[in-house]
C-alpha cells in the first residue's frame, strides 16, 4: 500500500510540475498576441482557469469514458510504450480541442461578441438540458458514442494510432456543457482572436488530457484506479444530470434575447460581483451590466415562471417515473 501511494505521489508531481512549465511556455508564446487583441489584463487569469476547466470535465459523462479506452489501450505495452502512448492520446485531444476554440476567436471577429455569446448560450443550453434528461433515463438519446476503432484507424501503428485516436474522440468532451468551458468559449469570441483561442485551447486541452493520462500512467506502473471509476460511474452521471438540467435552463434564459438583460438584475449577478470584490479576486471576473443590440423577445416578468418551469417539470418526470416503477 505505501509503495502504491508512492507511486501515485510521484506521477501526480510530476504532472502538475509538466502542467505549470506548459502553462507558462503558452503564455510566454502568446502573451503579445492577447495584447494586441486587448486581453492583455484577463489573459493570464483565462490561461488558469482554462486548465481548471479542462481537469474538470473528467467529472463530466462524456468524457469520463475516455479513461476506459486509454487505460486499456497503454496497459501491458511496457514502461516506455505504454506512457508514450497514452502521451499521444493527450495530444491528439489538445489538437482537437484547439481547433474548436480557435474557431470561437474566428466567429467572435465575424459577428462580435454579442451575436456569438447569445448563440453559444443558446445551443449549449439546449445541449446540456437534454443531455440532462437523458442521463436521468427521462429520454432516450443516441449519441455517437465509442464503439470500436475505425479502420483506417486499426491499420496504423501503435503510436500513430494513439494519435488518432486522441484527435477522433476529442470530438466528446466538445458538446459536454461544462459551464467554464462555455464561459472560456464566450471569453474567446470577444477577443475575436484565433490566437487567444488556439492558445487558451492548447491549455484545456491539457487540462483534459492530464487525468486520463495520469491514470494510463499509473495503470501501467500496476495501480488500478478504472476500476473505482467505473464502481462509482452511475453515482456521477445521476448527479450530473440534474446540474446539467439547471445549467441547461440557465443558459437557455440566457440566451434568448431579453433573458440576458434579467440575468443582471438578479442576485446571482449582484452577488457575484460583491463576492468578486470582496475576495479581491482579479478584477477583470467582475461582470459589468451592458446594453444589448438585439431586441428583447422575453418580458423580464416571464423569466422566472419559465426558468422554474424548465427545473421543476423534470423534477416531477423523475418522480412519477419512479413511482410507477
Amino acid at each position: 500500500m505505501a509503495a502504491e501511494s508512492a507511486k501515485k505521489l510521484l506521477v501526480v508531481s510530476a504532472f502538475a510540475l509538466a502542467s505549470m512549465i506548459v502553462v507558462g511556455a503558452v503564455f510566454a508564446a502568446t502573451h503579445g498576441v492577447s495584447v494586441r487583441a486587448g486581453a492583455e489584463v484577463s489573459y493570464p487569469s483565462w490561461l488558469v482557469l482554462s486548465y481548471v476547466a479542462g481537469l474538470s470535465m473528467i467529472a463530466l459523462p462524456c468524457t469520463l469514458p475516455l479513461v476506459f479506452v486509454v487505460v486499456p489501450m497503454s496497459m501491458g505495452q511496457g514502461a516506455r510504450r505504454g506512457p508514450v502512448m497514452a502521451l499521444l492520446f493527450g495530444v491528439g485531444l489538445t489538437a482537437t480541442i484547439t481547433i474548436y476554440t480557435m474557431g470561437a476567436g474566428v466567429l467572435g471577429d465575424t459577428v462580435g461578441l454579442d451575436g456569438a455569446s447569445q448563440y453559444m448560450f443558446l445551443a449549449a443550453g439546449a445541449i446540456a438540458f437534454v443531455f440532462g434528461l437523458s442521463q436521468l433515463d427521462l429520454v432516450r438519446l443516441r449519441l455517437p458514442a465509442y464503439s470500436g476503432t475505425p479502420r483506417f484507424i486499426q491499420d496504423r501503428g501503435d503510436y500513430t494510432k494513439s494519435l488518432l485516436m486522441g484527435l477522433l474522440l476529442g470530438n466528446a468532451g466538445v458538446g459536454c456543457p461544462n459551464p467554464l468551458f462555455y464561459w472560456l468559449l464566450v471569453y474567446v469570441a470577444g477577443t475575436g482572436s484565433a490566437e487567444v483561442g488556439a492558445g487558451l485551447g492548447a491549455v484545456h486541452g491539457l487540462g483534459r488530457a492530464v487525468p486520463l493520462i495520469l491514470v494510463a500512467v499509473l495503470g501501467v506502473m500496476g495501480v488500478n484506479m478504472a476500476q473505482g471509476v467505473a464502481v462509482r460511474r452511475r453515482t456521477i452521471e445521476a448527479a450530473s444530470g440534474w446540474m446539467l438540467i439547471v445549467l441547461g435552463s440557465f443558459l437557455v434564459i440566457n440566451g434568448i434575447p431579453g433573458g440576458h438583460q434579467w440575468y443582471e438584475d438578479t442576485v446571482i449577478h449582484i452577488g457575484w460581483n460583491n463576492l468578486v470584490s470582496v475576495l479581491s479576486i482579479p478584477p477583470e471576473f467582475h461582470v459589468a451590466a451592458h446594453t444589448h443590440a438585439t431586441p428583447a423577445l422575453l418580458p423580464p416578468d416571464t423569466v422566472p415562471a419559465l426558468l422554474a418551469a424548465m427545473i421543476l417539470t423534470p423534477i416531477g418526470w423523475h418522480y412519477m417515473r419512479r413511482a410507477q416503477q
